[in-house]
């Protein structure tokens, strides 16, 4: 369990370090994508505007700074985008016009050398096609603009900031895997200090269940024996009758919760052999089989026969006992309790369903804690104590395996146990 545990905090650690960097990674190279795409849409605009030319640059002479300027409307445009008078002889791009009906009118392709005309004829043809304004098409950034009755489809040429972009969106990646393994190392490292005062009071606890179960048996054989002696001398009587039975109940609750602290620790002693588990199992289920008569109910068996199991014999019978007994003690009356064995590849599955009143997902769930009595028909009054699904699993999980509750058709309850 403290493994389990332990691990479980690591897992948990690094599912929110890892949720928290693929925001943060996503957010920041969403944003940088934006941003390449904003730039090369207002330089597209530009061009779009000038009818498939970049503007020629209107310098003056600046008295204050000496320098050139961009003039007017470009001169805004141009500190939006951060541009430099270099800008025009930096951008390529290609330009092809189009008519109503999607012939070729005009091609100008003077500033790009990587496409020829017939190759800027295709790409302007696909672009019409599609819906939208502007959009990627390859490296090339598209915009679509009305001349009229025509069409203008402009290309720009952004290998150059789409490479930049890769390359941050590689190199985020890999710094971020980097920064998982370093923190990964960390956590595991101190994830045996962060889970430390919950182990030593889990142990605490574990002992204490131990040695008091083992305190309390001495008082209650003596109690026990005292009774008997008394019956021996009084005669029987409804109160020593209930001493007996109390005792006896006790008896029962220390034993099981000794063995469920030893089952736990690890520490009980096991017996693992080669059995003939079928057969195991057929026995149980006929020891239930006239209680469950006996409470006009039915129980039904499907065993799969010649079945064999290395385990401890003794715990995987009690195990059958266990669900057994739970089945016929909460179904309700006249119920059908289906108890089915049966082997799934290399493994062994067991099942319990039965009819349960008032269970829901949530008390399924719950049902191996420890005293759980959501239930209302899970009460003291039928003669349990609300720790048997809980022995259950920890000889499942003893056995590698896992058990399950599930409601189904929301009123029929199974457990499963697979070994």
């Amino acid at each position: 369990m403290v493994r389990r545990l332990r691990m479980k905090f690591i897992v948990l650690s690094m599912l929110s370090v890892a949720v928290v960097l693929a925001m943060l990674l996503g957010i920041i190279n969403a944003a940088n994508y934006r941003r390449v795409a904003a730039e090369a849409d207002q330089a597209l605009k530009m061009i779009a505007d000038n009818k498939g030319r970049f503007p020629e640059p209107k310098l003056f002479q600046d008295k204050d700074m000496g320098r050139g300027e961009w003039a007017g409307k470009d001169r805004r445009r141009k500190k939006r985008l951060d541009m430099s008078p270099e800008l025009p002889y930096e951008l390529r791009y290609f330009s092809v016009l189009l008519d109503e009906n999607g012939e070729i009118i005009e091609t100008d392709i003077g500033k790009v050398a990587a496409v020829d005309a017939e190759t800027a004829a295709g790409y302007a043809k696909d672009a019409a096609k599609f819906s939208g304004e502007t959009g990627f098409f390859g490296n090339y950034r598209c915009r679509k603009q009305k001349e009229g009755e025509n069409l203008r489809v402009i290309f720009l040429d952004c290998r150059r900031t789409l490479s930049v972009f890769r390359t941050f969106l590689a190199a985020s990646i890999a710094v971020s895997f980097a920064g998982m393994a370093a923190v990964f190392l960390l956590v595991f490292l101190l994830s045996g200090k962060a889970v430390r005062p919950f182990i030593e009071s889990y142990e605490k606890q574990k002992r204490f269940i131990t040695d008091a179960g083992h305190e309390i048996k001495t008082p209650l054989t003596i109690i026990d024996a005292d009774a008997a002696v008394l019956e021996m001398e009084c005669g029987e009587n409804e109160w020593l009758s209930d001493i007996q039975k109390q005792t006896e109940r006790l008896k029962e609750l220390t034993d099981d919760l000794i063995f469920l602290s030893k089952m736990e620790e690890g520490a009980g002693e096991e017996h693992w052999i080669d059995f003939p588990v079928s057969e195991v199992a057929a026995e149980t289920a006929q020891s239930f089989e006239l209680l469950a008569k006996s409470q006009n109910k039915h129980l039904q068996c499907q065993i799969e026969p010649g079945l064999s199991y290395r385990g401890d014999e003794r715990n995987i019978r009690r195990l059958f006992s266990v669900l057994l007994d739970n089945g016929v003690k909460y179904s309700e009356d006249g119920g059908e309790i289906t108890f089915s064995l049966q082997k799934k590849g290399k493994k062994l599955v067991l099942s319990v369903l039965n009819r349960a009143e008032d269970m829901d997902g949530k008390k399924a769930e719950r049902l191996f804690e420890r005293f759980y009595r959501g239930d209302p028909s899970r009460n003291s009054g039928t003669g349990g104590h609300g720790i048997g699904l809980s022995i259950a699993k920890a000889i499942a999980e003893r056995h590698k395996g896992k058990i399950t509750a599930e409601v189904k058709a929301g009123e029929m309850l199974e457990i499963t146990a697979v070994l």
